[in-house]
């Protein structure tokens, strides 16, 4: 085939490694012949979407033949109530993922920079890299975890946004709030963009309330999301609390619809099922304390987590990981994010995290400890 258009595209474009997804569980079954795979890739919440919502859901299905409300209305009227903000504070997005694109859609140029930590969520690279920006990417801590007197020392007079995960993916790791604070007060002309996918699955008691934060600190941005803890992932729909002048420039950006009818409607219902919440997060403590316990007794290097994932020290986190998927296991692989020796693995039930370990019994096995 010959190229038609990559004259017409930017090299900043062209240079570009998409996003690896994961194939479907049934694709891989089919490819290896295998029943009954286990999706562990992906930090979804086992125990999926609360009661609640999956009415709401049902309830909506016979209104999607009507667009969906632009600005999320009675979404957003419940969400001031439970941050304790104010409304034009808030946007809505598919997923926060659309929310990190169009803070930098509206911020970065070509010329300009982001400021992130190695090891973190490599989607802030590759959007910014599609704006024509620049990522400047700070050393990471011995734990894998931000540097954050080490990212401060990036920021330059080019730097128009920081990124900083918390709890991070893919390690798990997190940064207190005085830690944070002492950063904040160091980066304080430019948007701090907290983003907190896993903010509901923190239990560290320093672990920063950033919505309290933002009366000293205006600059702050916190990203969260329904794809987690409240297992609405497959609906795609997050929140930003940010400046409302802020707020109002990604508006002008943001496309009119971008949350649909049937995600509004079952975030709606979801953040009022505080009993799903609490069940989910038993879970998750009780399933991280025992992969800690049977990998501690393995000799597996692991980081604790404040997440609903480990990352696991597997040797060679490819190789690992195409031998899980023949034992109908799928992890992920990290070498993307400069960890090519390891794999994260989201924390499951406890049927399917004890499958988990005797899968990797077995690949370990055959090719020596890690």
């Amino acid at each position: 085939m010959s190229p038609r258009f990559g004259s017409l595209v930017p090299p900043y474009i062209q240079s570009l490694h998409p996003y690896e997804p994961g194939k479907p569980l049934e694709e891989v079954e089919r490819e290896l012949g295998i029943r009954n795979c286990i999706k562990m890739a992906s930090n979804e919440n086992p125990l999926g979407p609360s009661p609640k919502a999956k009415k709401a859901i049902a309830a909506a299905i016979k209104k999607v033949h009507y667009y969906p409300e632009g600005d999320a209305f009675y979404l957003r009227k419940r969400m001031v109530k439970a941050l304790g903000v104010y409304s034009e504070e808030l946007i809505f997005g598919n997923g926060s993922n659309e929310l990190i694109e169009l803070l930098i859609r509206c911020f970065v140029r070509a010329g300009d920079n982001i400021v992130v930590s190695k090891h973190a969520f490599v989607v802030y690279k590759l959007i910014t890299q599609g704006a024509g920006g620049e990522t400047r990417e700070a050393a990471a801590t011995a734990q894998y975890g931000h540097d954050l007197d080490a990212m401060a020392r990036l920021v330059n007079g080019k730097t128009k946004l920081v990124f900083v995960a918390n709890p991070n993916n893919p390690t798990g790791t997190y940064n207190t709030e005085k830690e944070l604070c002492r950063f904040l007060d160091n980066v304080s002309h430019i948007p701090v963009v907290m983003d907190e996918a896993y903010y509901e699955y923190a239990t560290a008691k320093d672990y920063p309330h950033t919505v309290n934060l933002r009366k000293k600190y205006p600059n702050i941005v916190i990203l969260r999301t329904f794809s987690k803890v409240y297992g609405l992932a497959g609906v795609r729909i997050g929140y930003g609390i940010a400046d409302a002048e802020l707020v109002q420039y990604l508006n002008r950006l943001r496309q009119p619809f971008n949350t649909s009818l049937v995600a509004q409607a079952a975030a709606l219902a979801a953040v009022d099922d505080k009993a799903h919440v609490t069940k989910s997060r038993k879970l998750n403590g009780a399933g991280l304390k025992f992969l800690y316990m049977e990998l501690k007794k393995r000799k597996i290097p692991y980081l604790p987590s404040q997440a609903n994932f480990i990352l696991v020290k597997s040797g060679n986190g490819r190789a690992v990981f195409q031998k899980l998927l023949r034992e109908g296991i799928v992890v992920r692989p990290m070498d993307v994010y400069a960890l090519p020796n390891h794999i994260r693995v989201t924390v499951d039930t406890e049927r399917n995290n004890r499958r988990f370990l005797k899968a990797l019994d077995k690949v370990l096995a055959g090719s020596g400890k890690p």
